[in-house]
């Protein structure tokens, strides 16, 4: 069967039939992207489906139930692995099989042709839509380019990744349009890419989003955490003033740093011999803000310790998630700091919710983050961030406002969280947060543009003010912040 011409299966009302392809949908940042960009498109009267080789409903965004569009998986019965290696070669094959699967889907008629097909993460499926899918125009969203996230410790490793790594950037480059996540992502790409820079390909930045509460949905779970929560880990988090770390347990993701911190953070408080925050004001006094011990809040006794919740994504099957969670849980034990510290592997959206309302601010310790999302959801829920200074957050936290970067030191982290201790420090930084996401980063926005890029693409005129076209002397805005960073 012969595919229709874009726009042929678009809907009376003008809008346009999209599918994403993501290699397995979980509960990670590049997966809360897309499923925001798919809940948009829906929202703006597209129809729009999400492919993808393995999906849990159980451990996924709540859009994927009630974001208005169908998830559809395919190629999930090839392995993820073989012999706990290859990963990134399964990666690759798993998203070829959803492509063919939706070719062959559209060719025998069980689904209408797409005017547009959003990939992600793996660039492999781009030239298979393109060969298969004609007439379809494709959009590569790259998060930051796969090559750089593996190490090369052996001669056999550079020989398997070496054709990886070569189909990477060849692919990458047959897209219709490609577009990144921020401009420190976009120089990166530039430096990485070569042949494709070479060649003039330019990628448009469009930044990730969250959605922003209603001020009466935070006072909610302010309100709530207490009860909701886990009993001991809500009698925990009331018993001082609770920093916040969220992240899958991936070693690259460097948790470590927040327990270096707090431990390096109560070991300045000892030496300093400190009570109170906020110069011994009682808690009754001490302005709210949010989150245990901004309200001024102490256990019995008086306990104003800092302690750390590590909450993330969190999935059994995978061995770093299982090892690394054990590698901390020793770390925390050798540092004494077992009675300050709490895991939580894996949670629900409302989970996240009541702990951001739980905790004084949230540590971002990721290096060289492509983007971040984490600071966006804490800075929306009233938190301030400290991060560490590099990749993303750069673009995303403004320091000394919205809360702090920091050099990836356990010291440097620690005098930051002092400054927090400070109610009346967090709540005012809190507030200044909340605004700048609103401003910047709501998902409405965010919706927006990638609409306006989506339908210029089926127009056939690029991207908007010719970002992402192939053009000669291209030159990357990030160019001048990838340098000199290792990666």
């Amino acid at each position: 069967m012969a595919l229709r011409p874009p726009g042929a299966g678009s809907s009376a009302s003008g809008g346009l039939r999209v599918a994403f392809i993501h290699p397995d949908l979980g509960l990670g940042g590049a997966e809360r992207l897309v499923v925001d960009a798919a809940t948009e498109l829906a929202r703006a009267g597209h129809h729009v489906d999400l492919f993808t080789a393995y999906y849990d409903p159980a451990r996924c965004f709540e859009e994927t139930k009630t974001g208005g569009f169908a998830v559809r998986t395919a190629g999930g019965w090839f392995p993820r692995h073989i012999l706990g290696r290859m990963h990134a070669l399964c990666a690759y094959v798993r998203c070829v099989l959803v492509a063919i699967h939706i070719a062959w889907r559209c060719w025998t008629g069980a689904l209408a042709p797409y005017d547009v097909v959003i990939a992600d993460l793996v660039a492999v499926a781009v030239p298979v839509v393109k060969l298969l899918m004609p007439n379809t125009r494709v959009l590569f969203y790259c998060h930051f380019p796969d090559m750089l996230l593996t190490k090369r410790e052996s001669a056999l490793k550079k020989l398997y990744r070496a054709p990886l790594d070569w189909l990477e950037e060849g692919s990458t480059g047959a897209a219709d349009l490609v577009l990144v996540n921020s401009r420190f992502t976009r120089g990166v790409f530039a430096s990485t890419f070569t042949r494709l820079a070479a060649r003039g390909l330019d990628p448009g930045v469009l930044y990730p989003a969250v959605p922003i509460p209603e001020e009466a949905a935070l006072a909610a779970a302010e309100a709530a955490w207490r009860s909701e929560l886990d009993p001991e880990l809500a009698e925990f988090i009331a018993g001082g003033t609770t920093f916040l770390s969220i992240n899958r347990f991936e070693r690259k993701k460097g948790i470590g740093l927040a327990l270096e911190a707090l431990h390096e953070l109560m070991v300045m408080r000892a030496g300093q011999g400190a009570g109170p925050p906020g110069g011994g004001e009682t808690p009754a006094a001490a302005p709210g803000g949010g989150g245990a011990g901004a309200s001024g809040r102490a256990g019995a006794g008086g306990d104003w310790s800092p302690r750390l919740v590590l909450a993330g994504g969190y999935d059994p099957r995978l061995s770093e998630n299982v090892e690394h969670l054990a590698e901390l849980r020793e770390a925390a034990a050798v540092m004494d700091l077992r009675h300050v510290v709490r895991f939580v592997p894996s949670f629900t959206d409302r989970q996240r919710t009541l702990l951001l309302a739980a905790c004084r601010a949230v540590l971002y310790t990721p290096q060289h983050e492509h983007f971040g999302i984490v600071p966006l959801e804490a800075m929306a829920a009233g938190r301030p961030v400290v991060a560490v200074r590099s990749g993303g957050p750069v673009e995303s936290v403004a320091h000394g406002t919205v809360g702090f970067l920091c050099d990836p030191t356990a010291a440097d982290f620690a005098t930051a969280m002092q400054r927090l201790m400070d109610p009346r420090a967090a709540q005012a930084m809190g507030a200044a947060a909340r605004a700048h996401v609103e401003a910047s980063f709501s998902r409405r926005a965010f919706g927006a543009q990638l609409e306006k890029y989506v339908r210029r693409l089926v127009a056939g005129r690029g991207a908007a003010d010719g970002v992402g076209e192939q053009k000669k002397g291209g030159r990357t805005a990030g160019g001048e912040e990838a340098k000199g960073k290792e990666l």
